[in-house]
């Protein structure tokens, strides 16, 4: 059998050795560090941005930006339902209260329509929410020029979890820019990586140097070790942010490999009852993982193309299991944009990642699509 096909696995360029070395040689291997500093700037001016921490993950970044805001015990936070756990888990650091909104078809992302409907029921219930985590997911951003209004109109601070969306933009401005703070991820299987990490973003360099401060233990600028505020050791290592400098080199050019992936797929299957992500005309995508929706009319499982792929040696996996159907989240209030059901249980339902590597050849992708033609076919559609 031909080797495996990974779902997003890390593309070095080569570069990150460079800054890797230099962190060695200088023997700046601990936390914080040329490296560190340089790769905030870098990452300020790519997204266009006042300032940035570096940070030891994407949850990180949501966490102490909902300590920012002053999220505390008992606050609404409204998140969006159809996303990783990390959105949503820091929520309950601050022992608040999450509430989940669905999402709208155009963009798989946060329904402004439930969004409104949750906001007036947080109001009924005498709590008007304290932030708003809105995610941009596998790559495109959320509809902000619809979103951003509602929550100026109702002054609830924006979180943006663009974990997934670095380099995306919409309407010309970039994923993770548009609220009070935007936090992008560096995991492994993400557009670039530092093999773990994350940044967190903002025009508040004010707010960014106390999360710098918070990440770093909350240490007090004395020559012993003096602590007013409770700390977190959240900071990225100087070795990781050298990473990050050498992968971010070549971002556009991962972005660009991945949009001709996701375009060879949709082409691909342009004959048969399979439908790649929508792309909403005003946004850009990064094109993070190319996804699919099994069309409604018709009764194939994602599950039988998942385990096909498997028997060839090929990675895939199903949407994102909505965070209002988690266990954990079963007594969690959940505002839908349909009458009935949910936008994002249907996606999940039907909904299909398939491997997207910027690194992928178009040799493997050819094994991918001719896996699943092939079961389209003998299930006979």
């Amino acid at each position: 059998m031909d080797g495996r096909i990974l779902l997003s696995p890390p593309h070095l360029n080569g570069y990150e050795e460079k800054f890797v070395k230099e962190a060695f040689l200088s023997n700046w291997i601990a936390p914080i560090g040329p490296n560190v500093n340089m790769f905030e700037k870098e990452i300020k001016e790519y997204a266009g941005v006042s300032a940035a921490a570096a940070l030891s993950s994407g949850t990180a970044g949501i966490h102490l930006a909902l300590h920012s805001v002053g999220v505390s015990a008992g606050d609404f936070v409204l998140c969006s339902s159809f996303t990783f756990i990390a959105s949503c888990n820091p929520i309950l650091y601050q022992n608040a209260i999450p509430v989940f909104v669905d999402s709208e078809y155009d963009t798989w992302n946060m329904s402004p329509k439930a969004l409104l409907a949750a906001i007036k029921w947080c109001d009924e219930q005498g709590k008007h929410p304290k932030a708003v985590v809105i995610v941009s997911l596998y790559g495109q951003s959320a509809q902000m020029d619809k979103l951003v209004p509602i929550c100026e109109e109702y002054e609830i601070p924006i979180i943006e979890d663009a974990a997934e969306s670095l380099g995306a933009s919409y309407e010309g401005k970039k994923s993770g820019t548009f609220g009070r703070f935007g936090v992008y991820s560096f995991n492994g299987n993400k557009i670039i990586t530092t093999s773990g990490g994350g940044m967190i973003v903002s025009n508040d360099i004010e707010a960014i140097n106390k999360i710098r401060y918070w990440s770093t233990q909350s240490r007090e600028p004395f020559l012993h070790y003096q602590h007013v505020e409770v700390g977190y050791n959240y900071r990225m290592s100087n070795i990781c942010a050298g990473i990050g400098r050498g992968q971010l080199i070549t971002i556009d050019e991962r972005i660009e490999s991945r949009g001709r992936i996701f375009k060879r797929y949709q082409e691909a299957f342009d004959k048969i009852p399979l439908t790649m992500m929508p792309v909403n005309y005003k946004c850009r995508p990064n094109w993070w993982l190319s996804g699919f929706t099994i069309d409604k009319n018709i009764t194939l499982e994602s599950e039988r193309i998942i385990v096909d792929l498997e028997k060839c040696n090929i990675e895939s996996r199903p949407f994102w299991k909505p965070m209002h159907m988690q266990p954990l989240f079963a007594e969690n209030a959940f505002f839908s944009h349909l009458e009935e059901g949910s936008v994002c249980e249907d996606l999940f339902k039907r909904g299909i990642c398939l491997p997207s590597g910027s690194a992928m050849t178009e040799e493997d992708q050819r094994r991918v699509t001719d896996t699943i033609i092939g079961t389209v076919d003998a299930y006979g559609v």
